[in-house]
């Protein structure tokens, strides 16, 4: 499988390619953005076991095991990480656009900002909540490129005035055929590079609440452009949509893991 996926990802790392084509227009590129984040969205709940690798030169790797959920309707978000036994128990909470953590060493919660690095890796909430790009950003087409063998749509999107995210300006590079999102860039206020993101393999699972089935990224890629050589990789080893607790997304909840 990692070999199969290494070889994806030499591929989309190939140089993009300006190529002559028709762009979408500002209704167009609205439809996109609501088609994706329509089809990572949940009617019902969403639960998910993720592999967190952390790579970093001169330092040993990194490994935790975390299971997120997620209420779509409500926008509620919770990480809990299972793994190493020095980081179980040890959660994030987002509650009303709020995102908190809670370290069990201390019992105390702290509330963190959108640009948090989730257990201190080049990860952030955005890349295990539910995608709400539509409603967050502008958009503006910079053009049909190939990426590897792919053809997509790169897009430049501009955050609201009243939108909460990590990064003001994103560039995205969507297969024009599947409609995957394959490559993300992140750039700070001053126009700086952040993060480079690839998604070398998308999942589907039905959705019963939904009717239809719902897509959502069993591979991410991130690498930190601002510390060469460190680089984080997240596997969603498995996604259950059945229902959860009603009372889950609560801090004593959370907190009651840890004990």
């Amino acid at each position: 499988m990692r070999t199969i996926c290494l070889a994806l990802l030499a591929g989309l790392l190939l140089q993009a390619a300006p190529a002559l084509a028709a762009p979408l227009d500002a209704a167009g590129m609205k439809a996109l953005l609501e088609k994706l984040d329509d089809r990572q969205r949940n009617s019902g709940d969403y639960k998910s076991l993720v592999f967190i690798e952390q790579k970093e030169k001169g330092k040993s790797d990194l490994v935790y095991e975390a299971v997120i959920y997620r209420r779509d309707e409500d926008d509620k978000l919770m990480i809990l990480f299972i793994k190493p036994k020095s980081e179980a128990g040890k959660g994030y909470l987002r509650l009303d656009k709020n995102l908190f953590m809670y370290d069990p060493s201390i019992g105390k919660w702290d509330r963190r900002t959108e640009r948090e690095r989730i257990g201190g890796t080049n990860s952030q909430r955005s890349d295990f909540d539910e995608s709400r790009l539509a409603e967050e950003f502008d958009p503006e087409y910079l053009g049909e490129e190939k990426l590897g063998k792919f053809t997509t749509h790169h897009l430049k999107l501009k955050a609201k005035t009243d939108a909460d995210v990590a990064y003001p300006v994103i560039e995205m590079w969507i297969d024009q055929e599947t409609s995957n999102i394959l490559k993300q860039q992140e750039f700070a206020v001053s126009g700086r590079l952040m993060r480079t993101s690839y998604y070398p393999k998308w999942g589907k699972i039905f959705s019963e609440s939904k009717g239809e089935e719902i897509f959502f990224p069993k591979e991410i890629r991130i690498f930190d452009e601002l510390e060469k050589g460190k680089s984080t990789t997240i596997v969603m080893l498995k996604v259950d949509l059945a229902p959860l607790p009603a009372n889950i997304f609560t801090k004593a909840w959370l907190e009651s893991k840890s004990r």
